[in-house]
C-alpha cells in the first residue's frame, strides 16, 4: 500500500498545481466513448433495466481491469515508474484546480459588474438556465456547484483510491460517476436503462459526501453567527431535503457555515424546478461567498486526505 499512498499524495499535488491540461488525452473521454457505444447497442428493445446492469458491469469492470493492468506493468518495470504512472492517473481523476478555475471564471466578471459574461460562464458548469439570473442567483449557482462537486470531483475519488489500492479504485469510482452523468436520468429514454448506474452512484457517494460535509461543518470557514449545535442540527435536517441523497450534505454544510441560504427556483430548458431551501440566510448571497466556498474545498480536501492517511495507517500499518 505504501507506493499507492505516495502516488496519491503526488497526484493530489499535481492536480492542485497543474489541473487538467486541455491538450492531454483524458481517461473520462475514453470511458464516455465506451458508454456511448454500449448505450447505442443496449438501450433498446426489452429488458432495459437488466441491460443497464450489464452496461455498468462492463464499464466499471473494464475500467478497473485496464487501470490495474497498466499499473502492474508499470510497477514491474520499476517502483518509481509505477509511482509516476499512478500519480498521473490519480491527478487526472481529480478536479481541484478545474473546479477552482471554473468558479473564478464566474467570480471575476461578477465583481466587475459584467453580469452577461458571468451568466455565460455559469452556463458552462451548470445545467440550469442562466440567461435571466441576477447577481445573487448567479452566485448561488456557483456556490451550489462547487459545494456538491467537492465530493464528486475530489474527496470521493480519493476515498476509493485509499479503499482500493490507488488508481484502480479511483477510476472505478470515476467510471461509476461518469455512467451516472451520462445515463442516470429519470426520463423516458433512461429511466430503466440508467437505473443501475444512478443507484450505484448514490451508494458510492454515500459515505464520502457525509464525511466531506462533516469536515466542512467542523473546520470549514465560518461566517455564520449561529451556535455550532444549531448549525449541526440544521445541516443534518436540511441535507435530507435535497433531491439528491448525497449532494445536500455538501450544499447544506456550505449554507450553514456561511450563514447563507441555498436552494430555490431553478429552470432547466424552461421547466421550473423548485428546490428545498437550505440554511437560514443570515446574509444575502454575494460574490465573496464563491471565494469562501473555494476555501471550504481546500480545507475539506486537505483534511479528508489526512483522515484517509490516518485510517490507512491503522488498517494497513503504513504510518
Amino acid at each position: 500500500m505504501g507506493p499507492h499512498i505516495i502516488a496519491i499524495a503526488i497526484g493530489l499535488i499535481l492536480d492542485r498545481i497543474i489541473g487538467d491540461p486541455p491538450s492531454w488525452p483524458h481517461p473520462v473521454k475514453l470511458i464516455g466513448t465506451l458508454i456511448s457505444k454500449l448505450t447505442a447497442w443496449l438501450n433498446k428493445g426489452r429488458a432495459r433495466k437488466a441491460k443497464g446492469f450489464l452496461l455498468v458491469f462492463i464499464v466499471v469492470g473494464l475500467t478497473f481491469s485496464v487501470t490495474l493492468a497498466l499499473l502492474i506493468g508499470s510497477y514491474s518495470v520499476h517502483i518509481w515508474v509505477g509511482i509516476a504512472v499512478e500519480s498521473i492517473l490519480i491527478a487526472s481523476g481529480l478536479a481541484q484546480k478545474s473546479l477552482k478555475v471554473a468558479a473564478l471564471d464566474v467570480y471575476k466578471p461578477l465583481v466587475a459588474k459584467d453580469l452577461p459574461s458571468a451568466r455565460q460562464k455559469l452556463s458552462w458548469i451548470v445545467g440550469r438556465d442562466t440567461e435571466k439570473l441576477d447577481e445573487q442567483e448567479v452566485t448561488r449557482g456557483v456556490v451550489e456547484t462547487v459545494s456538491e462537486n467537492i465530493s464528486d470531483g475530489i474527496t470521493a475519488p480519493l476515498f476509493y483510491a485509499f479503499l482500493f489500492a490507488g488508481a484502480p479504485g479511483l477510476w472505478l469510482y470515476k467510471a461509476i460517476n461518469t455512467l451516472d452523468s451520462m445515463v442516470g436520468y429519470k426520463n423516458e429514454k433512461y429511466e430503466d436503462f440508467g437505473f443501475a448506474a444512478a443507484k450505484l452512484d448514490d451508494i458510492a457517494n454515500y459515505i464520502p459526501s457525509r464525511l466531506t460535509g462533516y469536515i466542512i461543518m467542523l473546520w470549514g470557514k465560518k461566517e455564520s453567527g449561529m451556535p455550532f449545535s444549531k448549525r449541526m442540527k440544521g445541516w443534518w435536517q436540511d441535507a435530507k431535503k435535497h433531491p439528491s441523497p448525497n449532494s445536500g450534505y455538501l450544499e447544506a454544510a456550505t449554507a450553514y457555515q456561511l450563514g447563507i441560504q441555498l436552494g430555490g427556483i431553478n429552470t432547466y430548458k424552461g421547466i421550473v424546478s423548485n428546490r428545498a431551501l437550505m440554511g437560514i440566510g443570515e446574509v444575502p448571497l454575494s460574490p465573496n461567498h464563491i471565494l469562501s466556498t473555494i476555501s471550504h474545498m481546500n480545507t475539506a480536501v486537505i483534511l479528508f486526505w489526512l483522515w484517509m492517511m490516518v485510517i490507512g495507517g491503522v488498517l494497513f500499518g503504513i504510518t
